[in-house]
Formats: C-alpha cells, structure tokens, sequence
C-alpha cells in the first residue's frame, strides 16, 4: 500500500471518462426517443443536462461507498480511503465529487497540487478527507 502519483490516477481518469462516455450513450437513448429520433441539443434541455449530471455523480459516488474505486481505479491498483483505511461513506464520497469538480475547474490545477502537496494530496482528498491509495497487484510464483 502506498500513495498514488499524478499518472496513476490521470490514467484510471481517462479509463473512467470513456466508461461515463458509454453511460451517456445510453442515457441519451430515452430523450431521443422522446424527441422522436431527433438529436437532443443539451443547451436547450435542462432535465438532459441534470440527468447527465446525476449519471457522473452515481457513477463515482455509487463506486467509491461500495468498493472505494471506480472500475477505472481497479484497473490502475488504486482506492480511495478515510485516513483509517475506511471505505468513504455517502456523505464523504459526495463531498469528494462536488470538491473534485472544483479541483478540475481552474485548468485542472487541484490535481496538479498533489506534485507539491507534502502527503501528495489532491485539494479534494484534502477537502473531503480522503485519499487514494495504490495497492500493487501480488507478484505470482512461477
């Protein structure tokens, strides 16, 4: 077990958004269908806006208070934990979305902070007190 760096966790990011971008897909399907095979424009649509909304936020909440990581995550060997080593609950994962939006919106740079952050911590992980914690996959005998 071990602190995860920046790459790591860009990478299990990455894996994520295109798992949300399937989701998405299939969300959409509904409001398509309602508008009778037209495209729905999300400018114009504030219940498809809100949906999509509540899709990223299922998605990472729903993974992150069940297993403590996303599918992404998984794949990369890491977890997000309380500093006891706990799976967060609703209200700490919930926190942790909402605080991790506001780490993307100036130009990402609340994930960048972890290069400079004593504990490599993110200004989410921070808020939410949390963190993401790299377990390597167990080397198998030959």
């Amino acid at each position: 077990m071990q602190n995860t760096g920046l790459i790591r966790r860009l990478a299990a990011i990455l894996y994520d958004t295109l798992l949300i971008g399937a989701l998405f897909f299939i969300a959409t399907i509904p409001f398509i269908a309602a508008r009778g095979g037209e495209p729905v424009e999300i400018g114009d649509n504030t219940l498809y806006r809100l949906v999509l909304i509540l899709v990223i936020y299922a998605f990472f909440v729903g993974f992150w208070t069940r297993t403590g990581r996303t599918l992404g995550m998984q794949s990369w060997g890491l977890r997000v934990e309380t500093p006891t080593g706990q799976i967060p609950t609703f209200a700490v994962a919930s926190i942790r979305f909402f605080a991790a939006i506001l780490s993307w919106v100036p130009a990402g740079l609340g994930f960048i902070w972890q290069l400079w952050d004593k504990d490599q911590l993110t200004w989410h992980d921070r808020l939410s007190g949390t963190r993401i914690r790299y377990y390597p996959k167990p080397k198998k005998n030959k």
